[in-house]
């Protein structure tokens, strides 16, 4: 199988060279075409002179709109552009790109970068909350995020013990095509661990995991441990080297990139990762359309993202 295709920079800058390019294209891959009201549904929809106030008015319903109205892209003032610029730099940064960075590239403020870069995390969401719908053979295990007690400033200390004190849990699945599904987890007991592999595994499907007592007693799979307390990390078809790699570029993004992800904002970043994963048989252009088309009925404002 070829690899996807990778669009060059100069390249980016070819096919959109300005905000009519963008505007075109978004357009293109939200509506395809068919230009709909996003207020009541109707194709009943007018053209307004000079794009004022909104490029569109709708017939029905006679309000005006655009392809930004009903999106992450409602109420933001950057440049369309601008957005795709920014999708574009999280698409082809493997692990990541941190907000100081990307507010140089798009001549914007950290602060507009990094709300930016949250929007279009929060989009990527989508692709982490479907159920039940993965391969006959999954991988789950856990892994911690978060600061290491010994680098901590005294006040931040726990004081109790090392290893995945203070840290936050994330929970992940795998199936052997390669998708990724995870989330942060308040706690890896049994309950929480059977109830996530419940809503996103397949009744019937082979479940590998390591010898952690929490999988224990799980109904409704063909469970398969590999026991990591006694160096065992491979029996037959049996191991967990999927998902666990996914988390050592997860780790590589948290320590060479961000450095720090809050743990109010962490299933964005895992998402992010996971969406990342899950899209890596799309080429550049693909990966960025089906960004756009992720877009509609997602919406998160500044305040809702610093009080969450």
């Amino acid at each position: 199988m070829p690899a996807p295709e990778t669009l060059s920079l100069y390249g980016f800058f070819q096919r959109f060279p300005a905000e009519e390019a963008a505007r075109k294209f978004f357009e293109d891959k939200r509506w395809a075409g068919n230009v709909y009201c996003p207020h009541c549904g109707s194709l009943s929809v007018a053209e307004c002179k000079d794009h004022k106030p909104m490029a569109y008015r709708c017939r029905d319903c006679r309000q005006h709109f655009s392809v930004r109205t009903g999106t992450v892209l409602a109420e933001s003032r950057l440049p369309l552009y601008k957005w795709l610029m920014a999708i574009y730099m999280m698409t082809t940064a493997r692990k990541g790109i941190p907000s100081t960075q990307m507010a140089r590239e798009l001549g914007i403020t950290q602060k507009s970068a990094w709300f930016l870069a949250q929007r279009i995390r929060e989009t990527w969401l989508a692709q982490n909350e479907g159920t039940g719908d993965m391969g006959p053979t999954i991988e789950v295990d856990e892994t911690y995020i978060g600061g290491k007690e010994t680098n901590k400033h005294a006040n931040k200390k726990l004081n109790m013990g090392r290893g995945a004190v203070g840290k936050t849990a994330v929970v992940g699945v795998k199936d052997r095509s390669g998708k990724v599904r995870a989330a942060p987890m308040a706690s890896v007991n049994k309950p929480s661990l059977h109830g996530f592999i419940a809503a996103h595994v397949s009744p019937g499907a082979t479940v590998m995991t390591d010898d952690l007592a929490s999988y224990r007693g799980l109904k409704g799979y063909t469970h398969l441990a590999v026991r990591h307390s006694a160096g065992e990390y491979v029996r037959d078809q049996a191991h967990t080297n999927g998902i666990e790699s996914f988390w050592s570029l997860l780790k590589r993004g948290y320590y060479g990139i961000y450095h720090y992800m809050s743990v109010k904002h962490l299933h964005r970043y895992v998402g992010e990762f996971s969406n990342r994963q899950n899209t890596i048989d799309l080429s550049t252009m693909e990966f960025i359309g089906a960004t756009i088309k992720q877009m509609a009925g997602r919406h998160i404002s500044y305040k809702e993202l610093i009080n969450a």
